[in-house]
């Protein structure tokens, strides 16, 4: 028997200065993907993680996991069949495996060689598949760690604007890398319209820092985008820092399938409005963006819809050292 479409919809989860909610769909409208490749994973102040496994969701106790302490994920499998699924749930559980982390460099090291050991496990086994990852490592009084490969996003909302924290790792920025798309017209490709092709990706590989236009072979090594090689308009927004949470914003970390839209801005220019009630559960701001995204899905036609995975985050006790300034995409 198949597992129902909406996964991980639990009450939003309490710690001392967190809320968490939760929710991975086959389809939004139910008219699209009847698989979901997506996945998610969720480690509580207390140890307790949830992601997906076959579609349903699992549970496990983390042991020796320090108290306060959050790692939150979400991942987008790609590949033919079930072999993106398959990326998603191993990179999943690589993720399990690490303890809890403090520093941005560790966390970085620890990924990268998850990366690298997954990635020879699927050559060797002659699969050609990957996924996404986004990841916001939290310790407790500290600030986010975060890390990002692919093209799944991590936004911050709150009731007059929305930022984007990440940048997509897609043919567009691959071509502002080497100096040959301005911020114009970077932002038209990249966030004004749905793109299908991606220059990075978790246990597949990269193509991203090759100094050529059409490159020939996907590099084993993940790409950094870091402020040394960004171009200017994307300063401050690399792919590994820390990231401080603030009060009275709202994190979002999702899946494409969040943006899977012909007009994908005039989506996310509803968001503020939508998470205007502060008195509202996380629980309950989902089931809206859900039901907004439906909304725009069939008004624009935009058929089949993706699988969609999102996390929303809410500082609710004592913050992380913090300002509520973030890097502006243009």
């Amino acid at each position: 028997m198949k597992s129902p479409d909406i996964q991980g919809q639990i009450p939003p989860t309490r710690d001392l200065s967190l809320e968490v909610a939760f929710r991975s769909v086959r389809s939004p409208t139910d008219r699209g993907r009847r698989d979901n490749q997506d996945n998610y994973l969720v480690v509580d102040g207390q140890g307790r993680g949830r992601f997906l496994r076959d579609e349903r969701e699992t549970h496990t106790q983390l042991l020796d996991w320090p108290s306060g302490h959050w790692r939150v994920a979400v991942l987008d499998g790609m590949g033919g069949h079930t072999h993106g699924r398959e990326a998603a749930e191993q990179t999943v559980d690589g993720l399990l495996d690490l303890p809890a982390i403090t520093d941005v460099r560790q966390l970085s090291n620890a990924l990268s060689a998850l990366h690298e050991r997954l990635y020879k496990e699927f050559q060797k086994a002659g699969l050609e598949s990957g996924c996404t990852l986004i990841l916001l490592e939290i310790p407790p009084g500290g600030p986010a760690l975060l890390f990002h490969v692919g093209d799944s996003r991590a936004y911050a909302i709150n009731s007059e604007q929305v930022e984007c924290l990440t940048v997509d790792h897609v043919p567009a920025t691959h071509l502002a890398l080497l100096g040959l798309l301005d911020n114009v017209r970077w932002f038209q490709q990249v966030h004004a319209r749905s793109n299908t092709q991606i220059s990075q990706a978790f246990i597949l590989g990269s193509t991203l820092g090759v100094p050529s236009l059409h490159p020939e072979s996907i590099e084993a090594e993940l790409f950094e985008l870091h402020d040394g090689n960004l171009p200017l308009f994307l300063r401050g927004l690399g792919d590994r820092r820390t990231l401080p949470l603030a009060p009275g914003w709202i994190y979002l970390l999702a899946s494409d399938g969040l943006w899977h839209l012909a007009n994908p801005q005039a989506f996310i220019r509803r968001w503020p409005t939508l998470f205007t009630k502060q008195s509202l559960s996380l629980e309950e701001l989902l089931d809206l963006l859900f039901a907004e995204l439906a909304y725009f899905i069939r008004r624009q036609q935009s058929q089949p819809d993706d699988n969609c995975t999102i996390i929303l985050l809410r500082v609710v006790g004592p913050a992380t050292p913090s300002s509520d300034c973030f890097p502006t995409i243009p």
